[in-house]
């Protein structure tokens, strides 16, 4: 096994929702190599993200949710989200960021949104945070 192999036993867990399998790849290869986090999968279009959604995912911590995908929206899936998990930190990616998207996706129940070609650091410390507190929380 890889020493820098992700461990299976991860502070945080973690499901994408992309439909860009380059930027999908290497966001799974930076935050597995980078956080305590693992990467529980991922699913290219709305239906099916959706359909993963669907089915009960008790150990998922977070969702980074694109907006525009293959076949469908990440508003529709940022939406059931907020209603299938509640408990999970919702986070949106995408090209278009613009104030009045960052706004809709924040009442859709996103807890922050990030640009993907100038806040992708702003998104790693995000996640680094919250795998910082999963790891504290696990200790006490």
């Amino acid at each position: 096994m890889d020493a820098h192999a992700p461990s299976t036993s991860a502070a945080l867990t973690c499901f994408l929702v992309e439909d860009n399998a380059v930027i999908r790849e290497n966001l799974v290869a930076t935050l597995e190599e980078m956080l305590d986090m693992r990467v529980l999968g991922h699913a290219v279009d709305e239906p099916g993200a959706l359909r993963w959604l669907s089915e009960n995912h008790p150990g998922c911590d977070l969702l980074i949710i694109d907006i525009f995908l293959a076949q469908g929206t990440g508003l529709n899936v940022l939406r059931a989200a907020l209603e299938r998990m509640p408990e999970a930190h919702r986070v949106v990616l995408s090209n278009y960021a613009t104030p009045d998207m960052r706004q809709r996706c924040l009442a859709l129940g996103a807890h922050k949104v990030f640009d993907k070609s100038a806040e992708l650091e702003d998104l790693l410390a995000y996640c680094g945070g919250l795998a910082d507190a999963a790891t504290r929380s696990a200790r006490s």
